[in-house]
């Protein structure tokens, strides 16, 4: 029912990966943002998929911990940017979703999906699991139905997963870190990278 309900021509956008090199930090549209301001001394990106189990992971382990010390603090940007990964109608659907909640609910509702997988990866519908998150975001039945079908949605997915194939992404997570992709997602490896832009002058 969800591939009908995001249609076939976002995935077929995200079945096409091609690698290149990777781009600078500079803002894409649809950026979802928290922390320093654009054109702070340091900008974290995170490519994620609300199906991937590391992202997952990396949400619920590292997150709480690496948002206090750097975004809190308004010491680092960090950008989240949608890559959906297998299965690809939920996880466009799951952003959608996020979108139409508004950017004050934005990553709450990523956070939840997110926190949902092992439901998903025990067998419950996974449109039982999004409609439940929308009505936690405030969303009504209907609206929920209309925003994971609407084609300027839709639309501007398949933009932000093209501008991530051009920065070089293939999979999920993937780090940047002022454009440099970043192995160690771990707080002590982001740590290690961001310290010292952080001190340079």
């Amino acid at each position: 029912m969800l591939k009908k309900l995001v249609g076939a021509a976002s995935l077929s956008v995200v079945l096409a990966l091609t690698a290149c090199s990777a781009k600078d930090a500079a803002p894409v549209e649809g950026d979802m943002a928290l922390g320093a301001p654009e054109g702070a001394k340091v900008t974290v990106v995170e490519y994620a998929s609300v199906t991937c189990s590391g992202c997952a992971a990396w949400n619920e382990q590292v997150w709480p911990q690496f948002k206090a010390r750097y975004v809190d603090t308004g010491k680092v940007r960090y950008v989240f940017r949608e890559f959906p990964t297998p299965p690809q109608d939920v996880a466009v659907a799951g952003f959608l979703l996020a979108r139409c909640a508004g950017e004050d609910k934005y990553f709450h509702v990523i956070d939840q999906i997110m926190r949902s997988l092992p439901e998903l990866h025990s067998g419950t519908p996974p449109r039982d699991i999004l409609l439940r998150t929308a009505r936690d975001a405030g969303l009504s039945e209907a609206q929920f139905q209309t925003c994971v079908a609407d084609p300027a949605g839709v639309a501007g997915m398949e933009k932000r997963i093209k501008a991530a194939q051009d920065a070089g992404v293939t999979g999920t997570p993937t780090f940047m870190i002022n454009g440099e992709v970043v192995a160690d997602r771990s707080l002590d490896g982001l740590s290690q990278r961001i310290d010292p832009l952080l001190s340079a002058k």
